[in-house]
């Protein structure tokens, strides 16, 4: 598996220390806008070899007594339902779940801020549940005059028409779900309002990715832009930083376009003209000081690149973005001279898919394949049947093969397994009686009551964790859920498993 290539320490100390810097530039009250994902960043996880998910949390709780926090969510994202990929919720829901991750670990949550917010009836029922809880929830319309005029952004009729929301704390992070969340705005605001009052408050970015002091083809800031290619972020030199430094620096587009702007705004609101002279100088980003292998850290990014182009293939398939987002992946990859079959896992997936087709068995007439690489880089394979999915196969034979259980033992009763199958047909009325994962991790934990080997096998799944996976086509609901709660880094094909067009 991959080598580490980076200190969470290391980074931990020296954005600690940074964060601190840039509050003392202000008196008592910084907001700090945090981009990405404030818990669980497994994108940085996986092209950091070494990275802590959690490492943002872990710097919160250094804070704790200095710190609280504002989740902005897009009115918006809440009444289309938009889902975060790597858990596979709702934003909304996604608010909800950093509430009490935050919570638990005795993090202040200072409010949430709809923004954008136009009476959208989804909206409003998520503003009333929140507050039912007890949660201070703050809405935020559209700013007046935005983006052209700073006269009425920075007035009464802009910024001053949201309401203030009250802090206590110095440091104030601003987080959301994800991209176009509104964060900035809230924080523009809340500086509108901090000066208003007299407080001289302080603005600044705390973005992972892409990194500033990185070459701007780095792999690593590559994968951003597969990351992002959805929404067509491109990385480009801070132009703005090297005229007033002569330094080259990397930040994307959106930063860079919105950032003459953005520096009207901050001096109407602050009234000082050299508070930043290029996107560069907001951030607080450390995360190259934190690299200690580099090649690994372009292995793992390169990797990260293909992922996203398998991501972005089934998503195109099954409606959810556009062409245009497969197509600039395929074109990183070009860059990074890199092809699918460059993942370890894709072509065993693909054999396993033939082997079963040449055998002659498959579900429903379809043939489908699944590959993991253990951390030993040992590669186990499965394929669909009338009793399994492919996901299923493949995990009972690698808990098979990390417990050392001879293939010919059967982890699961065919007393269970026809138990499960009855519930399925007669009960429920499926017409797919195939296992899923989720189905068949159930009966693996049955079974261990009675079977020591099974018990075994059960302990043993703990290992998958981080491990990567590919299967020959588009996972089920319950299969998707299952790889999702084990931790795998799973890719798939963009084909269909099954030819129903309805899956529970």
């Amino acid at each position: 598996m991959n080598r580490v290539g980076f200190d969470t320490e290391e980074y931990l100390r020296q954005q600690t220390d940074a964060i601190l810097r840039r509050m003392e530039r202000f008196d008592n009250k910084l907001y700090i806008e945090f981009g990405g994902k404030l818990i669980f960043d497994y994108h940085a996880a996986r092209v950091l070899p070494g990275f802590d998910p959690n490492v943002k949390m872990r710097l919160l709780e250094r804070f704790k007594d200095q710190v609280e926090v504002i989740i902005c969510i897009y009115a918006g994202d809440i009444e289309r339902k938009k889902i975060r990929a790597d858990f596979g919720i709702t934003y909304d829901m996604d608010v909800l779940k950093l509430i009490d991750d935050l919570s638990e670990r005795g993090i202040t949550i200072g409010a949430v801020v709809i923004t954008r917010f136009n009476d959208q009836p989804a909206a409003v029922m998520f503003k009333k549940r929140l507050e039912m809880r007890g949660v201070s929830v703050y809405t935020h319309r559209s700013t007046k005059g935005y983006p052209a005029d700073a006269d009425t952004i920075v007035s009464p009729d802009g910024y001053g028409a949201n309401p203030h929301i009250k802090t206590e704390r110095p440091i104030v992070v601003v987080t959301a779900p994800g991209p176009g969340s509104g964060k900035l705005a809230t924080c523009l605001s809340q500086l509108y309002h901090e000066h208003q009052r007299g407080v001289r408050a302080g603005y600044a970015k705390f973005e992972t990715f892409p990194v500033w002091n990185m070459p701007l083809k780095h792999p690593v800031n590559v994968a951003y832009e597969a990351a992002t290619a959805d929404i067509g972020d491109v990385n480009l030199i801070d132009h703005f930083h090297l005229e007033a430094y002569d330094e080259r620096t990397v930040n994307y587009n959106r930063d860079l376009e919105a950032f003459p702007l953005l520096r009207r705004i901050l001096e109407k609101i602050t009234g000082e003209s050299s508070l930043y002279r290029s996107p560069t100088d907001m951030g607080v980003n450390r995360i190259f000081f934190g690299i200690t292998d580099d090649q690994a850290v372009r292995d793992a990014s390169c990797q990260e690149v293909i992922r996203r182009y398998f991501r972005y293939s089934c998503d195109y398939q099954l409606g959810s973005v556009e062409r245009e987002a497969v197509q600039r992946v395929g074109l990183l990859m070009e860059e990074l001279e890199v092809k699918p079959e460059d993942r370890s896992v894709v072509v065993p997936a693909r054999e396993a898919a033939k082997e079963g087709q040449a055998k002659g068995k498959g579900a429903d007439g379809i043939f489908a394949g699944a590959a993991l690489q253990l951390r030993d880089c040992r590669i186990v394979t499965g394929k669909n049947s009338n009793l399994f999915h492919a996901a299923s196969s493949l995990i009972l034979n690698a808990v098979k093969v990390l417990a050392g259980i001879p293939d010919g033992i059967d982890l699961l009763s065919v007393n269970v397994i026809e138990s499960l199958a009855y519930l399925k047909k007669d009960v429920l009325g499926d017409k797919m009686l195939g296992l899923d994962l989720e189905e068949t991790m159930t009966a693996l934990s049955i079974c261990a009551t009675t079977n020591p080997v099974a018990a075994e096998a059960v302990e043993k799944l703990r290992e998958l964790r981080g491990c990567e996976v590919h299967l020959s086509h588009i996972p089920s609901p319950g299969d998707e859920n299952a790889f999702r709660k084990l931790g795998v880094n799973l890719t798939c094909e963009p084909c269909f498993a099954s030819r129903c067009l309805f899956e529970r």
